[in-house]
């Protein structure tokens, strides 16, 4: 073994992250990972539609691409990739948990759930995480790191005033025809909508966008499928680029169920998929950066700490339709790309204490079918009224504070080993949270007029706790770390040598985008304990 060789847990956007910054540093780099990827036909299906522009495309080919996610009135079911589940699938082999109405869930997948996310990109406020050891000053140099590394279209708006772009002069995405629309009545109001605590921008998106000098983005409609160009970030890209590395290995196939340390080294040990065969390495740190509920399990375990409840915090995630005042022509053949347009930050005292981060989409077939949903058997009968309600209608995707969403509660029963053991999850209801989703849909109701379209109350969809998958905190770092809690390194409480980097360690959820800071923190980690002794 390398004196300075490290092992890094997931192939995810914070373990991709880490191991970067390591490497920078110099330190060689192993990243262990379970690696699970789309299946060899559909990859074949995907390369198909690749090598040719969205026009010349088969629909049949296309269809099954699209595999058979369904919408209804209660919302879009787990984003599948190219119609497969693989991003998901297996977790109850090698994973086993007891969810009991909950969202989150772990992956097995090579980038997990950078697999199927919504690339959206934004930083937290330092006003959002007061009780953080560590704050934006720490940050920022990491932020800028993790946006070179995932890539960033945005744009220079009002947004700047609170979130930092952290790239110089970001390529941009061109908005579809209701989001125009929307931008431009946001935009003349702007000034009155600041006073009342709203602010608005082009979204953020960790997606190509194209250039005079590169390609990127050609609007094809398939964001919310999978994209078959891969200008959608995915941090199977990064560990790709980073085997290019002579002092970077990966690893996959591995499941790891604990860690320890001695004086001078890591140990992990845990089991090959295939053959179930014990596994085990050792290293002078390792990195976990597993997921929210994976690291918590490894954590967990390897502190022996059964029927011990620890408490993975949430951002709330609601579903609201806006009926827009006027309608877009011709927006059902328009080429678009499908993830936010816009996004919109509610920064109201009266509202919540801390940020409600919104994020705008536009009409797609998902949106459509859960319309036609909604109005049930009787849509078919009035197909005009449904058309007009579809030539209207946007989406908000909203997120509150942790501070106002429920949790999950996380216990680790008793077994014989690793493999017997269970990880419960069980929600814990904050009475706090449907009155805050109604503030915020109160406050959109009131800038109705100013927005130009007007929120949908009666459609509202509060999902479960952790569907929004911006999830962690099991273990949150503070100044002082005790039992179940790591310090601003991620090491637990009697750890010197074992680092949780994923948003495990966050102390609190701000309503951001969890997957940016989630990177950044990350990135921070690896390069500050660089440094530390061998």
């Amino acid at each position: 073994m390398n004196t300075r060789e490290v092992i890094v847990v997931g192939s995810g956007p914070a373990g991709v992250a880490c191991a970067a910054a390591l490497l920078e540093k110099g330190v060689p780099v192993t990243l262990l990972d379970a690696g699970l990827t789309l299946e060899p036909a559909r990859k074949n299906e995907v390369a198909r539609l690749a090598a040719i522009p969205p026009p010349l495309w088969d629909a049949a080919a296309v269809s099954t691409v699209k595999g058979n996610i369904v919408s209804s009135k209660k919302g879009i079911p787990l984003k599948l990739l190219f119609g497969s589940d693989f991003p998901y699938r297996d977790a109850e082999k090698f994973l086993p948990c007891s969810l009991e109405n909950i969202g989150l869930r772990p992956s097995l997948a090579l980038g997990g759930f950078s697999n199927v996310w919504g690339a959206a990109m934004l930083p937290y406020l330092d006003a959002d995480m007061p009780d953080w050891p560590v704050k934006n000053a720490q940050l920022a140099q990491h932020y800028a790191a993790s946006a070179r590394i995932a890539g960033l279209a945005g744009a220079h708006d009002d947004l700047e005033k609170f979130f930092p772009l952290f790239v110089e002069n970001p390529p941009s995405l061109e908005l579809s025809r209701q989001s125009r629309i929307l931008h431009g009545n946001l935009q003349r109001h702007r000034a009155e909508l600041a006073t009342r605590g709203i602010f608005f921008g082009a979204s953020r998106l960790a997606v190509r966008a194209a250039t005079a000098a590169t390609p990127g983005c050609v609007y094809c409609g398939m964001c919310m499928y999978g994209c078959p160009y891969g200008y959608i970030y995915n941090s199977a890209d990064t560990v790709a680029r980073l085997q290019r590395n002579p002092a970077f290995h990966y690893q996959p196939g591995i499941v790891v169920d604990r860690v320890a340390e001695s004086a001078d080294t890591a140990e992990i040990t845990g089991r090959h998929m295939e053959s179930r065969e014990p596994f085990r390495a050792a290293a002078s740190r390792v990195y976990l950066a597993a997921g929210a509920i994976s690291t918590t399990g490894i954590l967990l375990r390897s502190l022996d700490a059964f029927d011990q409840p620890v408490r993975i915090k949430d951002s709330q995630y609601f579903l609201l339709p806006l009926l827009m005042g006027r309608k877009a022509k011709g927006m059902r053949h328009e080429s678009l790309h499908t993830l936010s347009q816009l996004f919109m930050e509610i920064i109201d005292p009266k509202v919540s204490q801390h940020t409600v981060h919104l994020q705008l989409y536009s009409y797609n077939d998902l949106i459509g079918g859960a319309l036609r949903d909604s109005f049930g058997p009787v849509a078919g009968k009035i197909d005009k009224l449904v058309h007009e309600f579809e030539d209207r209608l946007m989406i908000v995707q909203g997120y509150l504070h942790s501070d106002f969403s429920s949790q999950i509660s996380v216990t680790l029963s008793s077994g014989a080993d690793a493999q017997s053991s269970q990880l419960l999850l069980r929600p814990e209801i904050n009475k706090a949270t449907k009155p805050a989703v109604r503030r915020v849909v109160s406050k959109l109701l009131g800038q109705s007029l100013l927005m130009g379209a007007a929120p949908l109350p009666p459609m509202l969809q509060i999902a479960e706790p952790g569907r929004g998958f911006h999830s962690g905190g099991s273990f949150p770092m503070r100044a002082a770390p005790g039992k179940f809690e790591t310090d601003t390194l991620g090491r637990p409480s009697g750890f010197a040598r074992i680092h949780a980097v994923d948003a495990t360690v966050f102390p609190n959820i701000p309503a951001t985008t969890i997957t940016f800071s989630a990177m950044a923190n990350a990135h921070r980690i690896g390069w500050e304990s660089a440094s530390l002794n061998p």
